[in-house]
């Protein structure tokens, strides 16, 4: 059954935050307010978590699972960034977009894509979501929220926990989301000297990228 946390969208209570916290290090799977739609998360070194996010999610090994990091610091750690990838990132972060880019060796052989080796990372703007990251201390592995057999992601709370309680650790509702997913630019070509490609359009506006 899953632990219902109600906080303030600017000002988190941040012994809620903290008890959540605890549920992720635990291998507890949260459902959690972004920038775009509600995320499902848990923590990155648990591959059982992993599989059970997977699962929920009605997704397999070959969908690309994000790592939700708190700052640009943090993404470099887990993907390989030229200068002028890092120069797109740092436009459109925090934002939201997610974007895939060559994982490097900090990143499990198990969650990077497995024929690629690629990886999707962004920096979100919620302030929930960046307090219970930097609760955390360590990015969170993270899909959107979109139940199995449906095409549109989750936006209330409520709805979240009428629908997954007994699937879930924790629901943090700090209300409605937007009712759109990231979106998705595949960065890795740049590494080539090819260009940006869009690969889902989402919340995120392309004018932003300069594309």
């Amino acid at each position: 059954m899953a632990q219902f946390f109600e906080v303030h969208p600017d000002n988190p209570q941040l012994r809620l935050l903290k008890q959540a916290a605890g549920l992720l290090a635990r291998g507890g799977i949260a459902a959690v307010p972004t920038d775009s739609s509600y995320a499902l998360v848990c923590h990155l070194d648990d591959k059982a978590a992993a599989d059970s996010l997977r699962r929920i999610r009605g997704v397999d090994d070959k969908h690309h699972l994000t790592l939700l990091c708190r700052d640009l610091s943090e993404l470099a750690s887990y993907a390989r960034v030229d200068n002028k990838q890092f120069r797109l990132l740092k436009a459109a972060t925090p934002g939201p977009y997610t974007f895939i880019l060559e994982a490097s060796k900090e990143v499990p052989r198990r969650l990077s894509h497995p024929s690629r080796k690629t990886i999707g990372l962004r920096v979100p703007e919620h302030r929930v979501l960046q307090a219970l990251l930097e609760l955390h201390a360590a990015p969170l592995l993270a899909t959107t929220l979109i139940p199995r057999g449906e095409t549109e992601p989750l936006n209330d709370a409520q709805a979240i926990r009428g629908l997954m309680e007994h699937e879930l650790a924790a629901v943090i509702d700090a209300g409605a989301c937007h009712q759109q997913p990231t979106t998705v630019i595949d960065l890795t070509a740049m590494g080539d000297g090819g260009e940006p490609v869009l690969v889902r359009q989402g919340r995120g506006a392309l004018a932003r990228l300069g594309l």
